[in-house]
């Protein structure tokens, strides 16, 4: 075995011994499909906050790419540029183990894929699921056109489309799953118009505060329900689901001590983050502060807060605190999902919440 291979079988073991990959098919895969072929530059962050260029040249290259951790390859959509915001990644091993498990997909079942980036998913796919059963799009033509040539060059010919990946791709719809490696703020409809009744969409809700994996199982007809996964997962938002940052204010404000930490609101570890993004909707979060695109912020000093805009964010942020011990302390996997057509919700028992 070349060192390569070894690299994967160690990634795929690690993967199979954390206990996020079960099916004997998705071990094959990714101790077969070479990540590094998908990789041939990627950029790390260093200490000082900068960014690394990171291509075959750099000793640590082989060994990087074979690390459980995500990796970007695109700042602001374009090739050029060192820095900035992240626009296209490769998805760490961990979460995509997940979410192909979660996929449940079965031989001779199809898939979209939502978000082809480097292609090193869809690759997975391929070589579970077979190439002709497996379409993936991404709305940026430099990165599906890289993607294409890669797949090809490994083996792998699945039907590769450029567009609007918040449209699906009804050409060759319906599919018994979708896959969507990139989050929505909502899901899109005609999502669960393509994918077959009983069939299932799997996943991440793009919310500033308690993202979550989700997956849903479509009614074919643009409905569906599902749940919140037990496991976490982040990624970049379906470009026309970004939202602009809402930035923390200045000008008058009150002042008051608090016992509750920023970290119990915003840290994805914090058992009741997600309960926050509930009692918070919209509001996003900095290393010492909240707000609002209404003009709402929070200042949180440890000990005190500071408040200003037209809403008292940290006040909202202390009353779900409460809420939610009497509503039992809900994790993530305890909430549901559901796309009606008065609208798309987060429910726990008969309680629920607009998206």
């Amino acid at each position: 075995m070349d060192d390569t291979g070894a690299l994967r079988t160690e990634l795929a073991d690690h993967l199979l011994g954390t206990g996020v990959l079960h099916d004997s098919k998705w071990l094959k895969a990714f101790r077969t499909v070479p990540r590094h072929e998908f990789l041939p530059r990627f950029y790390r962050q260093l200490h000082s906050g900068d960014w690394e260029r990171v291509t075959r040249k750099h000793p640590d290259w082989l060994k990087l790419v074979y690390s459980d951790r995500v990796w970007v390859t695109q700042f602001d959509g374009d090739d050029t540029v060192t820095g900035g915001t992240p626009t296209c990644s490769s998805s760490m091993p961990t979460i995509m183990a997940i979410m192909l498990e979660a996929l449940d997909v079965h031989n001779g079942q199809t898939v979209l894929e939502v978000g082809t980036g480097t292609g090193y998913n869809a690759a997975l796919l391929c070589h579970a699921v077979g190439a002709s059963n497996t379409t993936t799009i991404d709305v940026d033509p430099n990165i599906s056109q890289r993607a294409r040539e890669r797949l090809r060059h490994n083996g792998f010919f699945p039907t590769c489309v450029t567009g609007d990946g918040a449209l699906g791709h009804p050409e060759r719809a319906p599919y018994d799953r979708l896959l969507a490696t990139c989050s929505v703020a909502t899901i899109p409809p005609a999502w669960l118009e393509q994918v077959k009744r009983g069939g299932l969409v799997v996943t991440t809700l793009h919310r500033p505060i308690g993202a979550g994996l989700v997956r849903i199982v479509s009614n074919g007809d643009g409905t569906g329900q599902g749940n919140v996964l037990v496991e976490d997962g982040r990624f970049m938002p379906l470009r026309a689901h970004a939202h602009p940052p809402a930035l923390a204010g200045s000008g008058t404000f009150d002042r008051r001590t608090t016992t509750l930490p920023l970290n119990t609101v915003v840290d994805p570890a914090s058992p009741f983050e997600f309960f926050a993004g509930i009692a918070l909707p919209g509001v996003v979060a900095g290393h010492d502060w909240l707000a609002h695109p209404d003009g709402s912020w929070v200042h949180h000093h440890g000990t005190h807060v500071d408040q200003g805009g037209p809403r008292r964010l940290w006040d909202l942020a202390e009353q779900g605190v409460i809420d939610w011990h009497e509503l039992g302390k809900p994790r993530r996997h305890q909430f549901g999902i559901t796309v009606a057509p008065d609208g798309q919700f987060l429910t726990l028992g008969e309680l629920r919440w607009h998206l």
